[in-house]
């Protein structure tokens, strides 16, 4: 029996337990919380993310460290990796986790990006102004997420307040996109290679958090080109587990936004959507494993539970809907669950989305 340790122990965490059960692994995590979510499926260690004990108890007692979420500490990830196998590499980190150097990689790639520039002062911000134009999104370089150290700057009047409030320096503005759609596109890549990606994902997002995903998108052409653009990371990187990369729709163009070295929100329909799930497909990977088979069951469609939960029963009786509850207290903002639809026709998912998101609202 394999033991696999991973750093954090919220939803992700608890979802990769879900899917190990069945691969006969076990599972210790490293959380400092009191209560997370991932404790139904293993013993968490509650000490420090980056705290030398626990990241020793951890990379002792597992043949394979991963993590749940990007901002891990690098400089811990590098500790352990010197005697302990850790996937993805700690270079994914390194590059997701400051907004330059992403950008910097999409580009060494051929991806294309949005125009960018980094922001130190208020007249790089006058100067990013003219050569990008407005509107311009600010963000902080780093340990930004849902929505969380970015804003939207209209105009001029509104940079001194706008940069102090995200910290004054160490940051990027990139160009407005007046894009079409935004889209993920989810890889996983083995030990000894192999690659699987699933289908295109459309996604919706509410005040910066991302609220529903649909899947297959019929794109056109995209879902090879972004396939394209994936691998090109994968095999850049040497990278082993899932990878999502999220890109704005332009016309024709992917605009990659940023990616993510982990197992992400926009594919938990995989669950029962895809013949093999992310969750599983990632512990796959790492394990070097044959990879699991990303073919849809059917037209998914995944919405976020934030803030509170629906009543229990909101699925009783309907076999096509499927109700997530991570165990976490709520509060505002907060990501508590999800549902997910798996319809015969993308029809019958969307009507399925939106009667559930009247209620939820309701």
């Amino acid at each position: 029996m394999k033991r696999i340790g991973i750093i954090g122990a919220g939803q992700l965490g608890q979802m990769l337990g879900f899917a190990g059960q069945h691969l006969d692994i076990e599972f210790v995590f490293l959380d400092p919380s009191p209560d997370p979510p991932a404790a139904v499926v293993g013993p968490v260690l509650k000490l420090p993310f980056d705290s030398d004990e626990g990241l020793r108890q951890l990379a002792s007692s597992t043949d394979v460290v991963t993590y749940e979420f990007e901002n891990v500490s690098l400089s811990a990830i590098e500790t352990i990796a010197a005697d302990t196998t850790v996937y993805p590499p700690p270079d994914a980190l390194r590059f997701t986790q400051d907004r330059f150097r992403e950008k910097q990689l999409f580009e060494s790639l051929q991806i294309p990006v949005p125009p960018y520039c980094t922001i130190d002062s208020e007249r790089d911000l006058h100067d990013a102004a003219r050569d990008i134009g407005l509107p311009l999104v600010l963000k902080t370089r780093r340990l930004g997420y849902d929505g969380k150290g970015q804003a939207v700057v209209r105009d001029e009047a509104d940079f001194s307040t706008t940069l102090t409030a995200l910290g004054g320096s160490q940051l990027i503005a990139e160009q407005w996109v007046p894009f079409d759609r935004e889209v993920s596109a989810i890889g996983v890549r083995n030990v000894r290679g192999d690659v699987a990606v699933y289908p295109l994902i459309e996604n919706q997002h509410r005040d910066g958090i991302l609220n529903i995903s649909r899947a297959p998108v019929v794109a056109n052409g995209l879902t090879a080109l972004a396939r394209r653009h994936l691998e090109q990371m994968l095999s850049h990187l040497d990278y082993v587990g899932v990878l999502t990369i999220e890109f704005f729709v332009v016309g024709d163009e992917l605009l990659a936004n940023e990616f993510a070295p982990r197992v992400h929100n926009s594919g938990h329909w995989t669950i029962e959507g895809a013949r093999t799930s992310q969750f599983e497909n990632h512990l796959r990977a790492i394990l070097d494993l044959p990879l699991g088979d990303v073919s849809p069951l059917g037209h998914a469609g995944m919405l976020n539970l934030i803030g509170s939960m629906p009543p229990k029963n909101i699925a009783a009786g309907d076999d096509t809907i499927f109700l997530h509850d991570y165990g976490k207290k709520p509060r505002p903002d907060r990501k508590l669950g999800h549902i997910t639809v798996v319809a015969s026709n993308p029809t019958d998912r969307d009507r399925a989305i939106n009667r559930l998101s009247e209620m939820l609202v309701a």
